[in-house]
């Protein structure tokens, strides 16, 4: 792999300039400028989404009373996403990364005003929103893909670990406060509850000054200085491989198309617990501001399981990933007792404990074994094949919560998880996973 490093001050490193073999000092990681600008500009993007996540059903369900609507919408960004993906990581392989993150950030803060506009004006319909829902989604590829690649450039890479274990803060941080935000948010009768998307354009635009401000490209080079043939475990192929190069890398390694697989999976069945907790705890009479707090629990989960992802990688991959996702089938079930929003919050909390590590995992076993040339198709290989199955999992929620009660559809949800689960352990390959040397 190939990362530019931080040069340290040659006032600090007198000797080392006199030293051709020295190995330059590498700058802690808060002093990395560069870095933290994009993660600042990161993770007020991040703010924005996890704010618009509760904005969104809650604008559709009073516009239109369906929760079926709601889950559609996010079905729809989801489609968008996945329909991007591939081109996306094609694109940034052979772009400026910075280009383009400024040019979709762009169109989600224009998209993200046209909704704030028709809301205002009472033009608002659920076509309008479809066509806003399959934009924002088709953004989003781009702009992590385009994100990653410039961290890769700006970070070293014995720092990466400590850098993706800081966006995990940034990622569960924009979610412990995005739910309460954007709840208290639309609950102000303001502007035809406007205000929550007006704060969410607000932070594209952070996002979009961020990548203007750090003038970075990523290193090109076919293979990495330093890098063995055995880390990537073959020769460079003759060809580019085009956009399907990163689906061709996984899908030819076992191990990295069962975890993929499995993941996917998860992901798919999960996608509609926050839907699910909104409408439990809508039809319990809760406010819009206590939903929102119940919601921001995960993102407290997710916070102190930051903290365990050094001591949780000590296991095996595929142990790990197995003890995650089996916690998740009772959690989820749980979530049918209506005990209330604290019940719900402390479930929330638990459930995200291991989701960090189980990120960071993704990471180190797939994305960080990628060549240079190839890395922006294999992250958005990655995410579309997570992403894949969550439209007809966030349908599916929508439908089961517009049919049936809200307590029979998470009991089918964590039945459903409970079946991928147990398919994913009896894998063989799955226990086989080590860590990347």
């Amino acid at each position: 792999m190939t990362e530019t490093m931080t040069k340290p001050d040659a006032a600090q490193a007198p000797d080392q300039a006199l030293d051709a073999d020295a190995k330059p000092a590498l700058l802690p990681l808060r002093r990395n400028k560069l870095f933290q600008t994009l993660w600042a500009g990161s993770a007020a993007s991040a703010l924005g989404i996890s704010v618009a996540d509760v904005a969104y059903p809650l604008a559709i369900l009073g516009v239109t009373r369906s929760p079926a609507d709601a889950g559609l919408f996010a079905a729809m960004q989801t489609v968008g996403q996945i329909l991007s993906g591939l081109p996306a990581g094609h694109l940034v392989d052979h772009r400026s990364p910075r280009m383009l993150l400024i040019a979709a950030e762009t169109g989600r803060a224009l998209v993200t005003g046209l909704v704030v506009l028709a809301l205002i004006v009472g033009w608002l319909t659920l076509p309008l929103l479809l066509i806003a829902a399959v934009l924002l989604g088709a953004g989003q590829p781009v702009v992590s893909a385009a994100r990653l690649l410039m961290i890769r450039t700006v970070v070293p890479k014995e720092q990466l670990t400590r850098a993706m274990t800081q966006d995990e803060v940034r990622v569960n941080g924009s979610e412990l406060a995005g739910p309460p935000i954007g709840g208290a948010l639309y609950g102000l009768n303001v502007l035809a509850h406007a205000v929550p998307f007006l704060f969410t354009m607000g932070s594209f635009l952070m996002s979009l000054i961020a990548a203007i401000i750090v003038k970075v490209e990523p290193d090109r080079s076919p293979v990495a200085p330093g890098q063995a043939a055995k880390e990537s475990g073959q020769p460079k192929p003759a060809k580019d491989g085009g956009m399907l190069a990163g689906i061709r890398l996984i899908w030819t390694s076992p191990i990295l198309r069962v975890t993929t697989m499995l993941l996917a999976a998860i992901n798919c069945l999960g996608a509609g617990l926050g839907l699910i907790t909104v409408v439990i705890l809508r039809d319990q009479g809760i406010s819009s501001t206590q939903i929102g707090l119940a919601l921001g629990a995960s993102a407290i989960g997710g916070l102190v399981g930051a903290a365990l992802v050094r001591p949780l990688h000590r296991l095996r991959p595929g142990a790990l990933m197995i003890l995650v996702a089996s916690l998740l089938v009772p959690l989820i079930a749980l979530l049918a007792v209506p005990f209330g929003p604290w019940w719900m919050a402390g479930l929330l909390f638990i459930a995200m404990l291991g989701v960090p590590s189980v990120r960071v995992l993704v990471d180190v076993l797939i994305l960080r074994q990628a060549r240079p040339a190839e890395r922006g198709r294999v992250v958005a290989a990655v995410m579309t094949l997570l992403s894949i199955g969550m439209p007809a999992g966030l349908a599916l929620n929508g439908l089961l919560l517009q049919y049936l009660p809200a307590q029979t559809a998470v009991l089918i949800v964590a039945g459903l998880l409970g079946v991928a689960v147990l398919a994913g352990a009896t894998r063989p390959e799955v226990w086989k996973a080590r860590w990347p040397e």
